[in-house]
């Protein structure tokens, strides 16, 4: 019993990680999509950074905690 349902779970996982990556391995060109906050250009216009780019530019300006 205990290794029907982990062979169960296991092809289950594989494809459920198949079908959401059906679009990148298709397209000619895919990848997966950027979501880090430096590379959100309407982040950018409004000032908005992530932690680790604050924190860089505030020990560079020396006021950092």
């Amino acid at each position: 019993m205990f290794w029907k349902v982990l062979l169960l779970s296991v092809a289950l996982m594989a494809i459920v990680a198949v079908l959401m990556s059906v679009t990148i391995l298709i397209r000619k060109k895919g990848q997966f999509p950027n979501l880090h906050i430096g590379a959100n250009k309407e982040m950018a216009k409004r000032g908005i950074s992530c932690a680790t780019t604050q924190d860089r530019m505030a020990r560079k300006h020396g006021r950092a905690m």
